[in-house]
């Protein structure tokens, strides 16, 4: 798939099942997010790549996040927050680090991670793969951080999820371009 066919068909795929990318699918992704726009070439990321066992361990991680918030949630809830990193067979955790620079603020690292997570949904979808980037308040919470082993200048900014999509992909809306870009000055 030619790179505008990438950027203009790619979309988010809920439904993901297996087999996990192969490991040449996996470094092509690993490859396409450390070709993102990165000022001063800090390159303020690091990635966690969690596949197999890896998925159930993440899973508990959730658990002991939910019953940290609310110490009764029920059977039901907890297999839940276990069973979400099961969604897909890998999930890439985006990891934006901060580091101190005169002329780059946080923001802008930030937005280089995340371009580096955008650049691997774009290769997965080249590859005929589905992924789909979530959050979720999972992504912010300290237990998490701490189970991951993030410092203190560090933020998770993605749960990439990604494998095979289920079913066909959903073609994307024809958005008007002129409803988002506009001239400037106006004639």
């Amino acid at each position: 798939m030619d790179a505008l066919t990438a950027l203009h068909q790619r979309t988010s795929v809920t439904r993901l099942t297996g087999p996990a990318p192969s490991a040449a699918q996996q470094q092509v992704l690993f490859r396409a997010a450390l070709r993102a726009p990165d000022h001063a070439y800090l390159r303020p990321w690091r990635f966690l790549v969690v596949e197999g066992a890896g998925l159930n361990a993440l899973g508990e991680v959730f658990a002991r996040a939910a019953l940290a918030d609310t110490p009764d949630l029920s059977a039901d809830a907890l297999a839940r927050f276990q069973g979400l990193p099961l969604r897909a067979p890998l999930v890439i955790v985006a990891i934006s680090c901060h580091q101190e620079h005169p002329k780059v603020p946080t923001i802008e690292q930030d937005l280089a991670c995340g371009a580096a997570v955008n650049n691997m949904l774009l290769a997965a979808h080249a590859m005929g793969l589905g992924a789909v980037w979530r959050t979720g308040a999972l992504a912010y919470h300290p237990l998490v951080h701490e189970e991951l082993g993030l410092a203190d200048n560090e933020q998770i900014l993605a749960f990439l999820y990604v494998g095979q999509p289920v079913g066909e992909p959903r073609t994307p809306p024809e958005l008007d371009v002129t409803r988002f870009f506009r001239a400037w000055p106006a004639a």
